[in-house]
C-alpha cells in the first residue's frame, strides 16, 4: 500500500478522497488555489499545497504545478477524483514520467475510451449493442448529412471528445444540419480542443441508465449494480438512483453480463462507468464510458456496500479485486445534488458565504460536502454543494426518507437547489418510476420550483 497520495482535486471529492486514505493509514496531500485556501479539503489533509490562483487552467488543470506538487511533497502516487485532470492521458503519462503511479485506468485506455467514436466501436466489437449512426468523426457536413438521411431524422450531432452537452446539437430536419455542424463543431474546438463530430440517431423519450464497474487490469471484473440518471437539466445529471426503477430482473442481469464481459475483454483497470440510453422497449444501446470514479458514485455504494475509492487506490497499488462478478443490490438509494443554483432564475449560479448550515441525519443518510458556516463558495468552479445521499429497504420508503432528509437540509446564504429535488420526490410520474430525460421540461408547469422561472 502506498505512503503518501497526492489529491488532485478540490471540494467534496478531495474530501471524499482524503477520507479514504486516512482508512487506508495513507497520508494525504492536498493541492488548493487561493480561491480555496480555506476550503474543508485543505483542513483535513495531512499537507497541503497552493498550485495557483483561482482560474482552474492556472492550477487545477496546470499539469506542471499539479505533478511538482507530488514530486515536493514525497507522493508515491495521484488520485485526481472526477473532472479537472480525471480523464486527460497526458496528465496520466506526466505522473508516469515522474515516477507517480495514477489512480486510474491506463493513458492507452483514457485514450481510447475518451474518444466518444472510437469507444462505440471498441464495444460494438466485444458485443455491445450501439445506436446507429457513424462509425467514426465525420469529416464534413455533406458527409453528416448523407449518413442523417439513411439512418433517418432526428438525428443528435456530438463531440468526439466532449460530454456534459457541449458541441452537441439536435438536428431535426435536413435544413438544419449545415448550421449545426458548424456550430457543434466551434464549441467542440472551444471546450475541448478537439472539434471532431460524430452522429447519432436520436432515441426518444429515453432512460438514461449506467452501470458501474471495478476491473484489476488483467481480466478481472467486478460489476456493481446500475444507476437511473434519467433526471437530467440540459444534459447534467440532477438525481442518480440504483436500481433503476425501469429494469427488471432479466434485463438487468443480461445487461451486466453483457458489460463485465466487455470491460473483461478490454482488460479495463479501476472504476469506470458505462451509460447506456434504454427506449421504452427496455432496448439497451452502449453511449459512452467515463473513465473515472462519478459524481453519483456513493449511489452505488450505499447499495452494495463496495468503497469504491478504496477500490480503486487497492487496485492501482497491485492488489487484486477481493472478488469478481456481480454484487447485487441490497435495498434502494438516491442522491440529491445540490447545487449554489437559482432554479427559478434559469439555474443561474451563484457565489457567496454560507450563513447558516444545518445537514440531515438518521438512519440511512449520507451527506457528502466541503461546507462549513462563514465558508465562502467561490465562482470559479462548479456550483456543487452538497449531495444528500439516502438509503431504504425500497424505493417507496427511500422517496419517504429523502423527502424527510431535504425538509432537513437547511443552507443559508446562497440559492440552492433543494426544493427542486422536493418537487421532483412529491411528482407522480417519479413515484411510478416511469420517466425519461426529459422530465423536468415536460413536468415543468408541475414543479413548483421551475413553474415561475423566469424566461432565458
Amino acid at each position: 500500500m502506498f505512503r503518501r497520495i497526492l489529491v488532485a482535486n478540490r471540494g467534496e471529492i478531495a474530501l471524499r478522497v482524503i477520507r479514504a486514505c486516512h482508512e487506508l493509514g495513507v497520508e494525504a496531500v492536498a493541492v488548493y488555489s487561493t480561491a480555496d485556501a480555506d476550503s474543508l479539503h485543505v483542513h483535513r489533509a495531512d499537507q497541503a499545497v497552493c498550485i495557483g490562483p483561482p482560474d482552474p487552467r492556472r492550477s487545477y488543470l496546470f499539469i506542471p504545478s499539479v505533478v511538482a506538487a507530488a514530486v515536493i511533497s514525497g507522493c508515491e502516487a495521484v488520485h485526481p477524483g472526477y473532472g479537472f485532470l480525471a480523464e486527460n492521458a497526458e496528465f496520466a503519462r506526466a505522473c508516469a514520467d515522474n515516477d507517480l503511479i495514477f489512480i486510474g485506468p491506463t493513458p492507452e485506455s483514457m485514450v481510447q475510451l475518451g474518444d466518444k467514436s472510437l469507444a462505440k466501436q471498441i464495444m460494438a466489437g466485444v458485443g455491445l449493442p450501439t445506436i446507429p449512426g457513424s462509425e467514426g468523426i465525420l469529416g464534413t457536413p455533406a458527409e453528416a448529412a448523407a449518413l442523417a438521411a439513411a439512418v433517418g431524422y432526428p438525428v443528435m450531432l456530438k463531440a468526439a471528445a466532449g460530454g456534459g452537452g457541449r458541441g452537441m446539437r439536435l438536428v431535426e430536419e435536413p435544413a438544419q444540419l449545415e448550421r449545426s455542424f458548424l456550430a457543434a463543431t466551434a464549441e467542440a474546438e472551444a471546450a475541448f480542443g478537439n472539434g471532431g463530430l460524430y452522429l447519432e440517431k436520436v432515441i426518444r423519450e429515453p432512460h438514461h441508465i449506467e452501470v458501474q464497474v471495478v476491473g484489476d487490469g488483467r481480466g478481472g471484473v467486478l460489476t456493481l449494480g446500475e444507476r437511473d440518471c434519467s433526471i437530467q437539466r440540459r444534459h447534467q445529471k440532477v438525481l442518480e438512483e440504483s436500481p433503476s426503477p425501469l429494469l427488471e430482473a432479466s434485463t438487468r442481469q443480461r445487461l451486466h453480463e453483457s458489460v463485465s464481459k466487455a470491460c473483461s475483454a478490454i482488460r479495463y483497470a479501476s472504476a469506470g462507468t458505462l451509460e447506456f440510453l434504454a427506449d421504452e422497449e427496455r432496448n439497451f444501446y452502449f453511449m459512452e464510458m467515463n473513465t473515472r470514479v462519478q459524481v453519483e458514485h456513493p449511489v452505488t455504494e450505499m447499495v452494495t456496500g463496495v468503497d469504491i475509492i478504496r477500490e480503486q487506490i487497492r487496485i492501482a497499488a497491485g492488489e487484486p479485486l477481493a472478488s469478481t462478478g456481480s454484487v447485487p443490490p441490497v435495498g434502494h438509494a438516491m442522491e440529491f445534488r445540490i447545487n449554489a443554483e437559482d432554479p427559478a432564475n434559469n439555474f443561474l449560479p451563484r457565489g457567496g458565504v454560507i450563513e447558516r448550515l444545518i445537514l440531515p441525519g438518521g438512519p440511512g443518510v449520507r451527506v457528502d460536502t466541503h461546507l462549513y458556516e462563514g465558508y465562502r463558495v467561490p465562482t470559479h468552479y462548479d456550483s456543487l454543494l452538497a449531495k444528500v445521499i439516502v438509503w431504504d429497504r425500497d424505493r417507496p420508503a427511500c422517496i419517504a426518507r429523502g423527502l424527510r432528509c431535504l425538509g432537513e437540509l437547511e443552507i443559508g446564504g446562497v440559492p440552492t437547489t433543494r426544493d427542486l429535488h422536493v418537487d421532483i420526490l412529491r411528482h407522480p410520474a417519479f413515484n411510478r418510476g416511469w420517466f425519461s430525460t426529459g422530465f423536468l421540461e415536460s413536468a415543468r408547469d408541475e414543479l413548483p420550483s421551475l413553474a415561475k422561472q423566469t424566461p432565458a
